[in-house]
């Protein structure tokens, strides 16, 4: 029968490799057909693992330093789960807020981040690990660069959105954007957090290169970053030593710069496969200083084996691959702008992270999202999510109509 025929040959091509990338570009893109609501409850289901995740090894990672202080076991653990209770409700909030609305809170939520930074430097100010970034009242403590993460992607998404049909001509491009940006990095800096000053520029990047600015604009941006980081490693004994260490590729047992990543290499080497089980490690026994905040990843390599940390890898693919599809299904730039932004600051801040662990990247201080102990890192991270599921659970033309 022709019919049958032309099924087989239609078949044929599409068992082929052309074939095969072709329908995973269609699953990636999902412009074959209507939204389903996948993209939605991948990241829902991602980043709800990923917490929970991050809620366990918290707890496995914290409660013998915590005995050993005097405290509770579960001390740390309280406190993550109310932050990330906090974090969820913010998720929820967010996605539930149109685009009209998310541009209205652009300019109050860039000032106020602004304030906030500028906190740091005053006597509610204060520092942790040689670094001034917290600000404390009370009880209450809170990392304001992670709020200027959120707020400063989603201001340049609403500037550089209005200037879209302009952003091919440079002057657009840098003003009002750089500035600014250049303002806020320059405050994290000027508190020592070399580390989340370079997440910034990643976030600023991803807006830019989101808006369609010129290519030769991110040559000049790298070269500028680049000398830049340079300058802020030769004038910090600290930063030079430990990059050093990385450089030469092997870190003497017992210098001071090593301890950190040479044990976090052993945790990683120890838990082989499967790991030596959960809340069996040894490393967290005081061998890594805080091991339940930047080199958690170490712990779980150490207690679940490289199937757990592998696990952590896929979930942070799946989300990345859910907001790429929710930013191929939208044309409006606000959308695409500011879900690329917040993709880049969470899989490139993971990135970092995990290289940071496993010494493909110089030890620089930055948490793993949504897993890493830090209230502020997982309030504003589950935000920045809960702003991608409010374009996520809709239709391009419903958003369109809701904005």
């Amino acid at each position: 029968m022709p019919g049958n025929e032309a099924d087989r040959s239609s078949n044929d091509r599409d068992n082929t490799l052309p074939g095969k990338l072709s329908r995973m570009w269609i699953f990636l893109e999902g412009s074959d057909r209507k939204a389903s609501g996948s993209s939605y409850y991948l990241i829902v289901g991602a980043t709800l693992a990923l917490t929970a995740i991050g809620l366990m090894m918290v707890l496995s990672a914290s409660s013998v330093e915590s005995i050993a202080s005097g405290l509770s076991p579960y001390a740390l653990l309280i406190k993550q789960a109310i932050y990330a209770a906090v974090g969820l409700v913010m998720m929820f909030v967010l996605s539930r807020i149109s685009i009209r609305g998310l541009k209205r809170m652009a300019w109050p939520a860039l000032g106020l981040s602004f304030v906030l930074l500028l906190l740091v430097f005053s006597p509610l100010g204060y520092g942790v690990g040689g670094n001034r970034n917290w600000i404390g009242v009370g009880q209450f403590s809170a990392q304001p660069s992670e709020a200027a993460k959120l707020a400063l992607a989603l201001w340049m998404a609403t500037v550089l959105a209005r200037k879209a049909k302009l952003i091919h001509r440079w002057k657009h491009v840098v003003i009002p954007v750089v500035p600014v940006a250049v303002l806020a990095i320059f405050l994290v800096i000027l508190g020592r957090d070399l580390g989340t000053a370079l997440i910034i520029m990643l976030i600023v990047a991803a807006a830019l290169f989101f808006a369609g600015a010129p290519g030769k604009m991110f040559v000049i941006a790298a070269l500028t970053g680049a000398g830049a980081a340079l300058i802020l490693t030769l004038t910090s004994a600290h930063r030079m030593e430990r990059v050093a260490n990385w450089l030469r590729g092997v870190c003497p047992i017992g210098e001071a710069g090593c301890y950190q990543s040479t044990n976090g290499l052993y945790a990683l080497a120890s838990g082989g496969w499967t790991g030596v089980g959960l809340g069996q490690g040894q490393q967290k026994w005081s061998w890594i200083p805080e091991a339940h905040n930047d080199f958690i990843f170490a712990i779980i390599g150490e207690e679940l084996g490289l199937v757990g940390t592998l696990v952590v890898v896929a979930l942070f693919g799946i989300l990345a691959v859910a907001i790429v599809r929710v930013i191929l299904r939208h044309d409006d730039p606000f959308v695409r702008i500011l879900s690329g932004s917040i993709m880049v600051w969470i899989i490139g801040q993971a990135f970092v992270n995990i290289g940071m662990v496993t010494g493909l990247l110089p030890v620089i201080g930055v948490p793993l999202p949504f897993i890493s102990y830090g209230g502020s890192a997982l309030v504003f991270a589950l935000a920045g999510i809960g702003v991608i599921l409010a374009f996520a659970r809709k239709t391009p033309a419903n958003v369109e109509s809701s904005s």
